[in-house]
């Protein structure tokens, strides 16, 4: 079956196109072209623009489920609630906990992809549990330890390799060898929950590591004597720096300076979502901790930190161009295909491209969200 998309404007990995129609065939993208034939069948989004769907590399929970939760079926609803925030593709992300609660979590994740009828499971990101106290965050001390090639087969066993991202702390034990192990195997080593010095941060990258877990929070920051992790973030090339621009996590100001010295190629916008994403403020569980949302954040009840965030992915864009700190191609790249790229899965999803899967979005005007796509097929409308 042969369809075009009509529109004002789409989002090209490397362009903006202008007008024009966009070929859907047999639910994958085909090429654009300025002009179709007559008697065409035409989906026309006249005044509208297409993005690439959305990619959420750091996600724990949406629409009252946590991937912690461990129920298959709450990790389906979890894939069909993110549709609404413009997500068609995921990582659902584990929390530090006990090594036997991670290994039912992979299994369970497992057990469902491929199944699911919304967002599309690429892979499980697992945040911890190699951190370390001093910048645990809503994460469970009691659990954090240094890595283990040992524990992490068994993991990724359970998960039937599917583990496609783990955290860590540079300064734990062992580290270099288990960062360029994973990195030889695929799986992407970010680091973050940290105090390690710039020293250590550098030598975790050189043994293969490439992301920095959510950007300025949980980490040491920046001084002028010793540059901490942040100043790793800032100065290590190459390297890629998930952001939750909510405006609560990190300020606008600072969202720009990272993107200055990153590059907006190098951004990975996130949300570290949590259960409480897309529902009532009130009271929720992070994990194993109770969490209070109210005023756009989620907070630990016991002390109040932020407990991951409620921010759809959706918004996240929309924000940075408000903030006028990225431009709306800019800001699309950091919310599809840099994420996809930041952990390998740009050869399935995250851009516009002929023969890959037509999962888009339709954007007004203003950048809000009015229709999510999968397959070519309209899963969701505002």
């Amino acid at each position: 079956m042969k369809q075009f998309v009509k529109a004002d404007k789409f989002y090209y990995p490397t362009e903006t196109k202008e007008g024009g129609y966009l070929a859907l065939i047999d639910g994958r993208f085909g090429q654009w072209q300025s002009h179709v034939p007559d008697g065409a069948d035409v989906l026309d989004y006249s005044g509208y623009q297409i993005a690439p769907g959305l990619v959420d590399t750091h996600i724990h929970g949406y629409a009252g489920h946590d991937v912690m939760d461990c129920d298959p079926e709450g990790i389906l609803k979890m894939s069909q609630g993110l549709l609404s925030t413009g997500v068609t593709s995921f990582l659902p992300t584990t929390l530090t906990s006990s090594f036997e609660q991670l290994a039912e979590a992979s299994a369970v994740v497992a057990a469902v992809a491929g199944t699911e009828k919304g967002a599309k499971i690429r892979g499980i990101y697992f945040e911890g549990p190699y951190f370390t106290e001093k910048y645990k965050g809503a994460q469970n001390a009691s659990y954090m330890k240094n890595p283990s090639l040992e524990e992490f087969n068994v993991w990724q066993n359970a998960a039937q390799g599917l583990i496609k991202k783990i955290a860590l702390a540079p300064e734990r034990e062992g580290v270099a060898d288990f960062v360029s192990t994973l990195t030889a195997q695929g799986v992407t080593v970010a680091l973050g929950h940290s105090n390690a010095t710039y020293d250590e941060a550098k030598a975790a990258v050189q043994a293969g590591a490439s992301v920095w877990v959510h950007a300025y929070n949980g980490m040491r920051e920046l001084n002028h004597r010793e540059p901490g992790m942040v100043g790793a973030v800032y100065n290590l090339p190459n390297t890629y720096a998930e952001l939750i621009c909510d405006g609560h996590h990190v300020s606008p100001v600072a969202c720009d300076i990272l993107m200055q010295q990153k590059g907006h190629d190098h951004v990975a916008m996130i949300t570290d979502c949590m259960a409480a994403g897309g529902q009532p403020d009130g009271d929720y569980m992070l994990g194993e901790f109770s969490v209070l949302v109210e005023n756009g954040t989620a907070r630990l009840k016991d002390g109040g930190n932020l407990a991951g965030s409620i921010l759809k992915l959706k918004d996240g864009l929309k924000n940075v161009v408000t903030w006028g700190i990225a431009s709306p191609e800019e800001a699309v790249r950091m919310v599809s295909l840099v994420p996809a790229v930041s952990v390998g899965v740009d050869d399935v999803c995250g851009q516009i491209k002929g023969g890959y899967a037509a999962d888009f979005i339709v954007l007004d005007e203003e950048l809000n969200l009015v229709a999510t796509y999968l397959d070519g097929q309209k899963v969701w409308e505002g």
